[in-house]
């Protein structure tokens, strides 16, 4: 499977990039950090929100294959950068859930979680330090 997405430039260190299945749009933004206006999402903030979002798509789609009630899950995501070189150092993320899961359920969806396909393609010298929650 394949999916193509097609950006460009549009100046002021932003860019525009568009998910052709959709057509949704997304732009991006240099950080305050890195001379932009941090208006928007930056190119590593996109990362770090993709493996919190990859982690939570995969706790769903366990949790309805075993018919796990996991109502409504939220989510917080640290993006740490280091500055030489310039690259994400660290993700923490905390995974919140408001209903009563069983020890078994939970050792299960955090298992999953940790081997979503974001989570397995990142380098493995940036540390995921993730956080589970429970009512």
């Amino acid at each position: 499977m394949s999916v193509k997405i097609k950006g460009k430039y549009v100046g002021g260190l932003r860019c525009q990039l568009n998910h052709e299945p959709s057509s949704n749009t997304i732009n991006t933004d240099a950080p305050l950090d890195n001379q932009g206006q941090g208006e928007t999402f930056s190119p590593t903030d996109l990362v770090a929100a993709a493996l919190g979002s990859c982690m939570l798509t995969i706790i769903a789609i366990k949790a309805k294959a075993r018919k796990i009630e996991i109502n409504q899950p939220k989510l917080s995501i640290e993006k740490h950068m280091n500055s030489a070189p310039r690259k994400i150092e660290r993700v923490k993320i905390t995974i919140e859930f408001d209903t009563v899961l069983s020890e078994e359920n939970r050792k299960y969806l955090e298992a999953e979680a940790k081997k979503c396909p974001v989570a397995l393609s990142l380098n493995a010298e940036l540390t995921q330090e993730v956080i589970f929650k429970y009512a």
